[in-house]
């Protein structure tokens, strides 16, 4: 039931019918000069706000330009989707205002948040289905139950209605800018339906403007595709940006952007969590991990785009708070600022207190501390987190650690011991 031709692109009228039937469903979202960013990069810096929708992301315009596309028999028979997250919350709102009844399976570790919120928008209109660990696995069910029931699928990129619903983005920034030529974008790339849709529309309307595509590093399924010059799948990816995160873009999506794009990038996922703290600390935005792609990719255009009028799409703000401590630890290890070492103590009374008075620096802070005292042995160990204060104050701290004898191994770049720590 997926899309699979690869020669489609979306063309003005189908992006401005799209327009059209979102017209009071989806908010023509603001377009904000951002002063300090703008003045850290010496250029003229916008924010699409698509965290503002109802559902907190753009994921309402193809959700629902989809939809309502269906046929009586087709809306009648009900719709199944999966998702993890703000897909799910686009079709849950778009069944309750079309009254199409709607399946929608999400995988079982999904926050309970984020399962509330789909309910709340979907009301009596939707079912959720919690299965699976992952979202192939709620992505198999779901695709098992369509076919069983003859259900139409509302795929959350790979369709041509869904990445016309997300050009609507497009569309509303070059209306916004009627006299300020842009020259750039940064939008961010999961699927590919916003990067595709988006990108299509300035080709079209604006094509001196440079879409710059952004990915997780964890995840660079488009990257690796557009490089390997076929749509290819990722055998393992880091899930952590979950809004960004698949280990394949649409068909359609990447026969598009293979044309339309720029540049694509990564961005370390530290990088992106730092961003985060950033546009919360100073801005007072609420964004998940996806919707600070296209910001967190700035850092590395800041010469290009001196004196440029540039947009970026903050594409959503379903962050989960439960994750603050890890958005927060992995900020710190991106700017090598938090260090996890195998720390061994003499087995004497003391030799904590000469750890902490002789090794560590007036304004470095034990934040992680395992250890298990054992008998007849000579040394003890402990992991060890420290909290620097300047990235400078590591190799002055591993010296003084091996004077003394307490350096038993550093953790940081070690992987597969790491991965249980963060």
């Amino acid at each position: 039931m997926e899309e699979t031709k690869t020669t489609y692109r979306p063309t003005i009228e189908a992006v401005e019918a799209a327009a059209e039937k979102l017209r009071g469903v989806a908010t023509v979202t603001p377009l904000i000069s951002n002063m300090r960013y703008s003045k850290q990069f010496e250029a003229n810096i916008m924010f699409k706000r698509e965290d503002l929708q109802q559902v907190r992301s753009y994921k309402i315009r193809g959700a629902y330009n989809k939809m309502s596309s269906l046929t009586e028999a087709e809306a009648e028979k009900g719709i199944v989707c999966a998702s993890a997250g703000n897909h799910a919350q686009g079709v849950a709102l778009s069944c309750k205002l079309l009254k199409i009844k709607g399946t929608i399976f999400m995988p079982s570790p999904t926050p309970n948040q984020k399962v509330e919120q789909v309910k709340m928008f979907g009301e009596d209109y939707i079912e959720v289905v919690l299965v699976g660990d992952t979202f192939d696995d709620a992505y198999h069910a779901a695709m098992e139950d369509c076919e069983r029931l003859i259900k139409a699928f509302i795929h959350p990129f790979n369709d041509k209605k869904v990445i016309e619903g997300q050009a609507t983005v497009g569309l509303e920034i070059i209306d916004q800018t009627e006299f300020h030529p842009i020259d750039y974008v940064f939008v961010p790339i999961g699927g590919g339906g916003l990067s595709s849709g988006l990108s299509s529309v300035f080709k079209l309307l604006s094509p001196q403007t440079k879409i710059i595509g952004v990915e997780p590093k964890g995840a660079p399924s488009m990257l690796t595709s557009i490089r390997n010059n076929k749509n290819t799948e990722l055998e393992e990816i880091d899930s952590f940006v979950d809004g960004a995160a698949v280990k394949r873009v649409g068909d359609l999506n990447f026969a598009i952007c293979k044309e339309t794009l720029h540049r694509v990038v990564t961005v370390d996922e530290g990088k992106i969590c730092q961003t985060i703290l950033d546009l919360y600390n100073k801005e007072a935005i609420v964004a998940e991990p996806a919707g600070v792609l296209s910001l967190s990719a700035l850092e590395y255009f800041k010469e290009e785009i001196k004196g440029k009028n540039v947009v970026c799409v903050i594409s959503g703000s379903n962050n989960d708070i439960t994750r603050t401590a890890e958005i927060k630890e992995r900020a710190l290890l991106h700017a090598d600022l938090k260090h996890y070492f195998i720390v061994k103590f003499p087995q004497r009374s003391g030799a904590l207190r000469d750890f902490v008075v002789d090794i560590l620096g007036d304004t470095d802070d034990i934040t992680h501390f395992e250890y298990t005292k054992k008998a007849n042995r000579e040394n003890d160990v402990a992991v060890v987190g420290i909290e620097l204060k300047s990235p400078n104050d590591l190799e002055p701290l591993i010296t003084k650690m091996k004077r003394h004898n307490f350096y038993g191994d550093y953790l940081n770049d070690k992987p597969d011991l790491f991965q249980f720590l963060v």
